[in-house]
């Protein structure tokens, strides 16, 4: 049972809203288009933000999806406590490595948040606060998510104690890092672009 929930937390996972939005909107693919990152931020910079909305939320709303189908399966079928955070990361690798598109996929920020929301409100609750306070002072997309993501495993440290769920959680976390890695190049050479204040 819980090796079939991870293949569907996966699968779940793989479904890429950038490019199913983008291809209803008829927009430019988000893999040839600004960054060629299928996220929400790269919608953004299409000019649609009605695009970018919607990938930001199918994005985190996957992830959220599938950690609830966990949790009720565990309940459910007594399935071990940790298995919500396989899920969790299950359905993050699907977003990194997607099967239905050629296993290239986004950096996994909004469904790594949706995924920490249906794990813990508290923690995802810090964790979308600290990528919004660090955005309001830098406009900066990638430096929010980055700090947001070292965090987290402290949060859930704080929250939730040592042991297989935070060190689930700590993975999850150091995978959004390793996605970031060409914005931490950027961010280090001063070239990493910030979206101006209206």
């Amino acid at each position: 049972m819980t090796e079939l929930l991870l293949v569907a937390s996966y699968l779940l996972g793989s479904v890429s809203f950038a490019i199913l939005v983008a291809r209803g909107y008829g927009l430019p693919d988000p893999r040839k288009h600004g960054s060629g990152n299928p996220g929400a931020t790269n919608m953004l910079r299409t000019g649609r933000k009605s695009a970018a909305a919607l990938t930001l939320l199918g994005d985190a709303l996957k992830g959220y999806v599938a950690v609830w189908l966990a949790q009720w399966a565990s309940t459910t079928w007594g399935l071990p406590a940790y298995t919500p955070y396989l899920a969790a990361l299950t359905a993050f690798l699907g977003h990194l490595f997607p099967v239905f598109f050629g296993f290239k996929g986004g950096k996994g920020v909004a469904t790594a948040l949706g995924v920490l929301l249906a794990l813990d409100a508290r923690l995802g609750g810090l964790t979308v606060a600290t990528w919004a306070i660090v955005f309001a002072l830098t406009r900066i997309s990638s430096l929010s998510a980055l700090v947001a993501a070292a965090l987290a495993p402290f949060y859930g440290w704080l929250l939730l104690g040592s042991g297989t769920e935070t060190g689930l959680l700590a993975l999850l976390c150091a995978l959004v890092l390793a996605r970031h890695h060409g914005n931490i190049r950027k961010l280090l050479s001063g070239e990493e672009a910030a979206f101006k204040k209206r």
